[in-house]
């Protein structure tokens, strides 16, 4: 059995207090959590989503026939890797950290990784970038040089700061991933879109070719539907000024304690503890962190904005680790 390494529940459940995954921590949108309550799951969705292109489409301010439909971000990287795999792609450019599934599935379409952006089939950017909350330092040159970008903009509903590093002109020549569930804090919901380049129909006509039937259920419409709405990004908008004051008092308590905490644009980020942390007796304490050494970031941990009680109890269970540290 294959190990999925990610944040949220385990084994032990559902933690009381998860600074694990990066889902924004005042969610639900009541508006999409309404709609996903009364998604009419007895009839199959319309099979070419019509209406909801349309609707995405609008959103966006592109033509609907650049809108792809996917089941999650994680089935779309796999689908366009298998795409670019089967038109003879053979080499991939990955960020220096990055989600895994972008390498998940460069491995399982042999795809070789190469350092040089202009010499890849497909290259991944995604910005504020997971597990770091930062930009991504290559995404310029990426953009401008790799014949094939996606971008995966999982997190840009999400930027407390800064800006994209590519401007209009350079996202309209790349993919862009979006999957607001994490916005919207209804990760358990699956369903995900990209927007195609422009002048790339008919590459998205054949990704569209290669989904399964129904890709998204009733619930992951309605989903998006509802992520379009004035109402949803009213919410999002104010749930960004929570985000905000969260986010600076997480850092303010880590850097108390003696942690070594960067610099981001996100609610998350990665911290440095003065001392290894011990993460069973946090979890048995209801807490949970992403060890990001999967990221290739060993002795470092990522770390997810969140209430103020949640805050209050990592305090405690930092303290006492602290004081039996020394």
């Amino acid at each position: 059995m294959t190990t999925t390494l990610h944040g949220g529940p385990d084994a032990h459940g559902i933690p009381r207090w998860d600074f694990s995954t990066n889902a924004n921590a005042c969610g639900p949108c009541p508006t999409a959590l309404a709609a996903v309550q009364h998604a009419d799951a007895r009839h199959y969705p319309d099979p070419s989503y019509t209406a909801l292109r349309a609707a995405l489409a609008a959103f966006h301010a592109v033509d609907a026939e650049r809108i792809v439909i996917a089941g999650s971000a994680s089935e779309f990287i796999g689908r366009i890797t298998a795409w670019v795999a089967r038109e003879g792609g053979q080499r991939v450019w990955l960020p220096a950290r990055a989600y895994g599934d972008y390498t998940r599935a460069a491995e399982a379409w042999r795809l070789e990784r190469t350092a040089y952006p202009a010499l890849s089939d497909l290259a991944w950017l995604c910005e504020p970038a997971s597990p770091l909350g930062r930009a991504e330092p290559m995404a310029m040159v990426v953009a401008a040089t790799a014949p094939r970008v996606v971008l995966d903009r999982a997190y840009e509903p999400l930027r407390l700061g800064g800006r994209s590093s590519l401007d209009a002109a350079a996202l309209g020549r790349v993919w862009q991933l979006w999957s607001p569930n994490k916005a919207l804090g209804l990760t358990g919901v699956r369903g995900s879109y990209a927007i195609a380049p422009v002048g790339a129909v008919p590459m998205a006509r054949a990704l569209d070719e290669l989904a399964p039937s129904w890709p998204l259920g009733a619930h992951a419409v309605a989903l998006l539907a509802a992520w379009v709405q004035p109402a949803s990004q009213d919410w999002l908008a104010h749930s960004l000024d929570t985000l905000r004051g969260w986010t600076a008092a997480q850092r303010s308590l880590l850097t108390d304690l003696g942690w070594a905490v960067p610099p981001g644009d996100a609610p998350f980020f990665c911290a440095t503890p003065p001392h290894a942390l011990d993460a069973v007796a946090l979890r048995a304490r209801g807490i949970k962190l992403r060890d990001a050494t999967s990221f290739g970031l060993p002795g470092q941990w990522r770390v997810s904005a969140q209430s103020p009680q949640a805050q209050a109890a990592l305090h405690e269970a930092l303290l006492d680790q602290r004081e039996r540290a020394t």
